[in-house]
């Protein structure tokens, strides 16, 4: 005690200049410090599992790929990506093994994961797999912050991702879920290569656009939309948000993206040059076993795509209710019906499943309305082969795997004039049409009733033809060959 009020009183004595030092010198080893404690820790820690694992004390060296993505267990499109990617590296390298980051989730084990990737995309690993499981995750998901939710979120990645990191550091570490401020944990700290594979931009200029002309959505509310001072204000965050993004961004190796849509942005707020668009992998091949001719008489309408608000189910239901106002009669009626197919990742999809029971009820359609929640692939299929159209909804879209997956079966699709399906996929192939855009209820309605009104000749020449545009750009082999060239650098 007496030396540290001697210390205390020696510091008060010295003069302003040498305080400033004395602090800044006390700064700089106490970071310092810090640093190579969690140092330490990592080396430890990561020591401990690869002993664990099996991947020590062997002449085998091994090149270990961490894949961050804390819901690794749900069944959509960024799912599919994750362990189409896992299985690519497990064909080409014999010295790679693959580390995947998830949630943890006492109700799920390894195994089940890998059982359950194996029944929802038919994907079946040559190697197995390690988890890390996080604890964190919550910090990182947008039910945590009611306000400044993508600010919030992206701070909660970072502590998710120092979680991450002391549990054990990769040589080559890749985000696959869009959390950017993950990469500068595991570049500065970490050390290691990294990567993103990017769905979507967590801002964007659209979405800046959006709130400048003060238009309503899931993401900016009448309360903001409708006062300029508000409106102003997120515009600044937005701004300044889309700042710090970027700056973590080009902390990456190797970008890759999903699409054309997403790779204007990414380029343009990663002022990125070597960017990836690398189409997310679709099974077209298991697709394409199914019949183009429908020999059903029902006329069926698909939609897949997990339960989440943008991608706007309720426009799929009032446009079901106006397409049926249009039909001649009760018999055509009868025939239609409209099968939702998609994923619940939690209690909040859950509700806004229960919420488009009440308003098909509400809209008095709840007879030509079913629901199919966290189907297997088997019943997916099952599902497609008796569909005669299909329906996606979603503004800007990043991509729209669902609608390779309709369009790969002989649907005939309707997808949203924005994004992903107006950039890449409802597009001409060799001068036909392979499906049809809408941006409204009425658009969307107009194209059911001509869908509904052509003749089966017709039908079958446009399905056809998407389903050859499918396989020669979105096919699982397309996909893996340009992620192994994207990634093949890093391994030397």
């Amino acid at each position: 005690m007496e030396f540290a009020k001697w210390g205390f009183d020696r510091f008060w004595n010295l003069s302003l200049t040498e305080k400033l030092i004395a602090v800044f010198i006390l700064f700089q080893v106490t970071v310092f410090s810090v640093y190579a404690l969690l140092r330490i820790c990592i080396w430890w820690n990561t020591r401990k599992r690869m002993k664990r694992w099996g991947l020590l004390g062997s002449n085998f060296k091994p090149v270990v790929v961490g894949f961050f993505h804390p819901n690794s267990s749900d069944g959509g499109g960024g799912e599919r990506v994750l362990w189409q990617s896992i299985s690519a590296l497990q064909k080409r390298y014999d010295f790679a093994r693959c580390v995947v980051y998830t949630k943890y989730d006492p109700a799920m084990s390894s195994n089940d994961i890998v059982t359950k990737v194996q029944e929802r995309f038919s994907i079946f690993l040559k190697e197995r797999v390690q988890f890390v499981e996080l604890k964190w995750v919550k910090l990182a998901e947008p039910s945590c912050w009611r306000r400044l939710t993508i600010l919030g979120q992206s701070l909660g990645a970072v502590v998710l991702g120092l979680e991450a990191l002391l549990k054990f550091k990769p040589h080559f570490f890749i985000d696959t879920t869009g959390h950017a401020f993950v990469v500068p944990v595991f570049k500065w700290l970490g050390g290691c290569k990294t990567a993103s594979y990017v769905h979507y931009p967590t801002v964007s200029t659209d979405m800046i656009e959006k709130v400048k002309s003060s238009e309503s959505s899931y993401n900016n509310s009448s309360t903001i939309s409708q006062s300029k001072a508000l409106t102003n204000l997120k515009l600044f965050y937005y701004r300044f948000f889309a700042k710090l993004y970027g700056f973590a961004g080009r902390k990456n190796d190797i970008v890759m993206v999903n699409s054309s849509w997403t790779h204007g942005h990414i380029s343009k707020l990663w002022k990125s040059h070597n960017v990836y668009i690398i189409y997310p992998p679709c099974d077209t091949s298991s697709f394409e076993k199914l019949p183009l001719k429908k020999v059903d008489k029902k006329f069926k309408i698909v939609s897949i795509g997990q339960f989440r608000p943008e991608k706007d189910h309720t426009l799929q239901l009032t446009t079901l209710r106006r397409f049926l106002n249009q039909l001649k009669n009760y018999k055509e009626r009868e025939t239609v019906e409209l099968v939702l197919i998609g994923s619940c990742r939690n209690q909040e999809d859950n509700g806004r499943v229960i919420e488009l029971r009440r308003l098909a009820q509400n809209l008095k359609i709840d007879k030509n309305v079913r629901f199919e929640i966290n189907v297997p692939f088997a019943k997916l299929k099952e599902e497609l082969a008796g569909a005669t159209a299909a329906i996606h909804t979603m503004w800007n879209e990043h991509f729209g795997i669902g609608l390779v997956e309709c369009m790969s079966a002989g649907c005939i699709m309707i997808g949203h004039r924005s994004g992903g399906p107006k950039l890449d996929i409802v597009v001409k192939w060799k001068d036909m049409d392979t499906g049809f855009l809408a941006s409204s209820e009425e658009d969307f309605t107009n194209c059911l009733c001509q869908v509904f009104k052509m003749d089966p000749s017709s039908r079958l020449r446009m399905a056809s033809c998407a389903r050859e545009a499918m396989r020669s750009k979105f096919s699982v082999q397309v996909f893996e060959t340009s992620f192994i060239r994207a990634t093949e650098h890093i391994f030397g």
